[in-house]
């Protein structure tokens, strides 16, 4: 509570060197009254309102200290990585969204074939396919918690499969991604391709 009140403080008095805020009082209390400065003081407002003696429960106003995650966000403005990571997702937006709707069919197909092939064995364990889907998520990703699992020999083969096909299928997003970045930084031009390296072509 004291780092937020320093800061709260601190950013009052300081508003003044930010352009448009040159009046010592009234600018500061213009300042005051922006949405993330009123966010700031209603996270410290129920601290001092029970120090005062004021009985109102207003503990629920604490929980407004997790809008100020959202301040990270301004950090890509001084992050170039992040900027040319926002800008590959920009530019490989169309791979990328018919790679996630390839992996989308996949896992209903996947879950489908599982329902079918294991919902008499293990009608509590694969009750429907939106609930195998589950099943199929982990078995996709190849994560394999192993919470949910295949019993007959042909929904253990039928699993065997989804998981090769789901460690190329799901990698792919992660692969265009990776490119993208290598190419976005010039991590191409280093091996020697690159018009730098050949200054006369």
């Amino acid at each position: 509570m004291a780092i937020f009140s320093v800061e709260y403080a601190a950013r009052l008095w300081s508003a003044v060197e930010e352009d448009g805020y040159e009046r010592p009082v009234t600018d500061r209390l213009r300042y005051a009254l922006r949405f993330l400065i009123l966010i700031d003081l209603l996270a410290i407002l129920p601290f001092y309102l029970a120090a005062l003696g004021v009985g109102l429960d207003l503990r629920f106003l604490r929980a407004l200290r997790l809008v100020r995650l959202f301040r990270l966000i301004k950090l890509a403005r001084y992050s170039d990585a992040l900027d040319k990571f926002l800008e590959v997702l920009r530019e490989r937006k169309e791979k990328l969204a018919v790679a996630v709707a390839a992996n989308l069919m996949l896992l209903i197909v996947a879950s489908s074939a599982m329902y079918m092939v294991e919902h008499r064995a293990q009608p509590d364990v694969f009750p429907s396919i939106p609930e195998t889907m589950w099943w199929g998520v982990i078995t996709l990703t190849t994560v394999g918690y192993g919470d949910v699992v295949p019993i007959t020999p042909l929904g253990q083969l039928v699993g065997a499969m989804v998981a090769v096909l789901g460690f190329g299928m799901f990698a792919l997003p992660a692969a265009l991604i990776a490119t993208g970045f290598a190419a976005a930084t010039g991590v191409d031009d280093a091996s020697g391709d690159g018009d730098e390296a050949n200054p006369g072509s």
